[in-house]
């Protein structure tokens, strides 16, 4: 009865919302709001003042939010608006994993990242959206929405595209969580042994002309830097600060023919470290070569870092 009255009316009777879109489209738009606050929060926190990638991570930001909001704001019925943002959320994911994956592996624009909670949070946020959104991207195009009919691609992505696109999608995201684990594997992520650390026991501190300004070094002619919230008797920079400001150890015999008084604290695994005129010293694993002070008044790490003058 139902039937036939359709088929004298012409009329097709509403279908329900597509929910697996729904689904896909509110997890995919949420996990990249997920991975725009967390670059927030980095960018905020001291990636701010890195020279250009401080930029790139304004910018990371500024995209996860915008498309994060396209997907979710964009109705169902708008098919191929739809799709294209789902479609450039999915690339954009991609390429802010393969950027971390390449600061962690060799190093971005002078700056090398190391093994982190959140690098790894979102680094598998990032693999989750591509693989959700790119399932959006390709999923049916939903009844009655404004695609013409008959509906053309990208209105309407044929059965064998889609599928052919959902295994390649699939084995892309296997792939990025493999590189991912293998890069977070061979990333530092803890201090170096306090051998490793610094200028090591019985080796010396020098000067050097840095940028114009004579500065403190190590032994290979390394800038040391000083971290503005520690104080005299005490280093606050401890876990993931350790890594990118390894700690400088050694004797106080080291820094015997500078000007300013050379002396150590105790750091809290039982290792010295070496302070000159009141100031705990830091390397900076950003500084590639001797001769550079890439690290001079960076506000990383909860504080200002400071190139550490002979005088």
């Amino acid at each position: 009865m139902m039937a036939a009255a359709r088929a004298v009316t012409g009329r097709a009777e509403p279908s329900g919302p597509d929910w697996r879109a729904v689904i896909l489209r509110v997890a995919g738009g949420g996990l990249l709001l997920a991975t725009g606050a967390i670059h927030l929060d980095l960018y905020l926190t001291g990636y701010r003042t890195i020279p250009t990638i401080g930029w790139l991570f304004l910018l990371q930001v500024i995209a996860a939010f915008a498309l994060g909001v396209a997907v979710l704001a964009i109705p169902g019925r708008l098919v191929i608006a739809g799709r294209l943002a789902a479609a450039a959320g999915a690339v954009f994911a991609l390429a802010t994993l393969g950027g971390y994956l390449l600061t962690v592996w060799i190093g971005l624009f002078g700056f090398k990242e190391i093994r982190t909670t959140a690098g790894i949070i979102a680094g598998v946020v990032e693999v989750a959206a591509f693989a959700v959104l790119a399932a959006l991207a390709l999923a049916p195009a939903p009844a009655g929405g404004s695609a013409p009919a008959p509906a053309r691609f990208p209105a309407q992505i044929p059965a064998a595209i889609a599928r052919a696109g959902e295994a390649a999608a699939a084995v892309l995201a296997v792939a990025a969580l493999a590189l991912l684990a293998v890069a977070e594997a061979g990333a530092t992520s803890a201090a170096p042994a306090p051998a490793a650390a610094g200028t090591g026991t019985g080796a010396v501190l020098k000067t050097a002309t840095i940028g114009g300004t004579t500065v403190l070094t190590n032994a290979k002619g390394f800038a040391l830097y000083s971290f503005a919230p520690d104080t005299p008797t005490m280093s606050k920079c401890y876990g993931s600060c350790a890594v990118y400001w390894p700690p400088v150890t050694g004797t106080a015999a080291a820094g015997a023919h500078l000007p300013g008084k050379v002396a150590t604290i105790r750091r809290t695994n039982g290792g010295l470290q070496l302070t000159y005129n009141g100031h705990p010293l830091y390397t900076y694993i950003g500084d590639s070569a001797p001769g550079q002070a890439a690290g001079n008044n960076l506000n990383l790490n909860g504080g200002v870092w400071h190139e550490v003058p002979a005088r």
